[in-house]
């Protein structure tokens, strides 16, 4: 559901992957620099160099520039094909300029570093290692191959062969890590653009269902008493009229009265969150928050105290959408895993509240640990996947979301396996544990004193 919401397709499959505008006004920054590196070079330097061919190369990338701001729009955006095409042109046009200047003797060589880096940071790993490769073999061919630099008075300008050798070497290493480094660079960035797309998805629609919950109480709420008053009517015509034609159809409206109010009550229970009901008890939260997944064939165990182990009244905290969505996201995490049973435990102080979800399953892999709660966790290169869950690529997305949310109302999330002994935890046959503490100050609500009165309902604008 996820993978179909946020689109993860390969760059071709998504459209373009790199603004037509951007290479554009890259290349005409190379080209300036060209130009001007050529013109300092002859007519400063009194180097000898063609200028022809070296112009030539130049003009082909102004050409392919005019061509491609004339012929597409200006919000083009490439496809990951185009782009291929559009680096591997400019590597083999600066290759040409190099041969054409010294080769490896000229030190603006080291810009053969640029196509391969934007190929690494745009494009898959098979066409920045073609890209990278083809770069090794044009460095390395410079090496060997060039038009030498030569003074006005014919002295040819050449490094030390052990300085050209060290400088080859300088440029694959440096080919090999800034591809390699772009690539998980932008790699990690596009993942985590994408969970928390994902995080921003799911919270936005627990908040619509939030309130929607909240329009269908107040609605019921509302219409009890014209309902009720339907209904009285109604009774009485029944008794009072003769007419059995009549007296059918004041009872049909009496059924149909109570046919609504069965309606709105079952929507309206649906709806908890109240306008005037901002609050509720802790574990009336973490009993909804866990509601969808109770009934999926493992037992779900609900537990309340407080941390000196004595029974007091729960306290009521605020009902946010982030806490439950991110409740929710751990208690299906552990009923997916659980072998038969599912603890959901709740503690509180006057400084926290504290809840454990824990399940009786295998417990999270020890090597991806530390890991737990990072967007699209693989493992050996590849995404798990467990026989017990052949509908789960384990991307590690919902923990992910649910830690978000849940860090994000201002709690601090922590997973373990029941080997770890978290502080508190209980005994040691349980598998994953997920723990979250907020500060009682950031959830549960203050009251002091009595109940206050609700105030009178506003009106629903829609």
């Amino acid at each position: 559901m996820v993978n179909a919401t946020l689109g993860l397709l390969p760059n071709d499959a998504q459209g373009g992957v790199v603004r037509l505008r951007t290479l554009i006004i890259l290349r005409w920054f190379a080209v300036t620099g060209q130009i001007a590196a050529l013109l300092v070079a002859r007519f400063y330097l009194d180097l000898q160099i063609d200028l022809g061919l070296c112009f030539l190369a130049i003009g082909a990338s102004v050409i392919t520039n005019l061509v491609a701001i004339f012929v597409y729009p200006e919000n083009h955006r490439l496809p990951e094909r185009e782009v291929f095409i559009t680096l591997l042109f400019d590597l083999t046009q600066l290759a040409f300029l190099l041969y054409l200047t010294g080769g490896l003797n000229n030190p603006f060589a080291l810009l053969v570093l640029a196509p391969v880096t934007v190929s690494a940071m745009t494009m898959r790993v098979k066409s920045t290692l073609f890209l990278g490769g083809l770069a090794v073999l044009f460095v390395t061919l410079l090496g060997f191959f060039y038009v030498p630099l030569r003074t006005d008075l014919g002295f040819v300008l050449r490094m030390p062969q052990l300085f050209v050798v060290g400088f080859w070497v300088a440029m694959v290493i440096g080919i090999a890590f800034l591809g390699i480094y772009a690539s998980r660079v932008t790699a990690e960035t596009t993942s985590m653009s994408r969970a928390l797309l994902a995080t921003q998805m799911a919270l936005s629609r627990e908040q619509k269902l939030t309130d929607l919950g909240g329009v269908i109480a107040a609605a019921a709420h509302e219409l009890g008493t014209p309902l009720a008053t339907i209904k009285l009517v109604s009774a009485e015509l029944l008794d009072e009229l003769e007419d059995p034609q009549l007296r059918e159809d004041a009872a049909l409206i009496r059924d149909q009265a109570d046919r609504c109010r069965d309606i709105l009550h079952s929507m309206g229970r649906a709806g908890k969150d109240d306008l005037h009901l901002r609050t509720a008890p802790l574990s009336s939260v973490l009993r909804d928050a866990a509601e969808p997944h109770a009934n999926r064939g493992k037992a779900v165990t609900f537990r309340f105290g407080t941390d000196g182990g004595t029974t007091e009244k729960t306290p009521h905290i605020y009902r946010r959408p982030e806490v439950i969505h991110g409740i929710r996201n751990l208690v299906q995490n552990a009923v997916d895993f659980a072998a038969s049973q599912v603890w959901v435990e709740a503690k509180w102080s006057g400084d926290t509240v504290t809840v454990r979800v824990l399940d009786d399953g295998p417990g999270y892999p020890t090597d991806l640990l530390g890991r737990i709660g990072d967007p699209f966790i693989k493992r050996g290169g590849r995404r798990e996947k467990d026989a017990s869950r052949p509908e789960y690529e384990g991307m590690g997305l919902g923990l992910f979301i649910a830690k978000t949310l849940l860090e994000r109302s201002g709690a601090q999330v922590n997973f373990a396996n029941g080997t770890d002994r978290l502080r508190g935890a209980s005994t040691p046959r349980y598998g994953a544990i997920a723990e979250v503490i907020w500060p009682a100050d950031t959830l549960v609500e203050r009251r002091d004193g009595a109940s206050r009165p609700l105030g009178e309902n506003k009106p629903i604008e829609i």
